[in-house]
């Protein structure tokens, strides 16, 4: 049996420098030494400058994770492309973002246009109004219903619009998954 860690918490120190930029963390960890060296007396510099080690394996995970993500530009192009697509298109786009991931994709029934398995976990992915500038919560609903009746672990939402503070509500209390922006301009295929 794996051995379960409790989630960071969002707003801690490390989560911070995860979604910021890699050399954040670099920049931290410099300046920890820096200070170490001026401040700690000669014999405990080596010591008291391994504090920097944290930050430094904070900045190799945020430069791991950020180098296979698309720049900004063509974050952009992708998303711009996912708005133009028709729906078929789209779904094709997604099959293939979620089986890049190593998720073996199936269609769905009901309120899910798709499912995705990997690793015995199941989620339920509502894309259909993918192109609504804003969403309700009663797409949420709807999918939270789908995600219990077919008995799956979690549902994903794929959107480019914003959601109502309402459906950002029900996402959060009924732990949906939101895809957009850089997340969804990431699973998308390089346009």
């Amino acid at each position: 049996m794996a051995m379960k860690f409790p989630r960071m918490a969002p707003n801690s120190l490390f989560a911070v420098l995860l979604r910021s930029p890699w050399w954040i963390s670099f920049a931290v960890a410099a300046a920890v030494v820096a200070l170490t060296q001026a401040l700690v007396p000669v014999p405990y510099r080596t010591l008291a400058s391994l504090g920097a080690f944290p930050f430094v394996v904070i900045g190799c995970i945020a430069l791991s994770r950020q180098w296979r993500q698309p720049s900004a530009a063509q974050s952009r192009a992708r998303l711009e492309a996912a708005a133009s697509m028709s729906w078929p298109e789209f779904e094709a786009a997604l099959r293939e973002g979620y089986a890049r991931q190593g998720w073996q994709v199936q269609a769905a029934r009901g309120a899910a246009d798709l499912a995705i398995e990997k690793g015995g976990q199941r989620m339920l992915v509502s894309a259909r109004r993918w192109k609504a500038a804003r969403q309700g919560a009663d797409v949420l609903e709807a999918l939270d219903k789908a995600v219990r009746e077919q008995e799956a672990q979690h549902g994903i939402l794929v959107t480019l619009g914003e959601l109502s503070p309402q459906a950002q509500r029900f996402a959060t209390a009924n732990g949906i998954d939101v895809l957009r922006q850089e997340r969804l301009a990431a699973l998308l295929p390089k346009s």
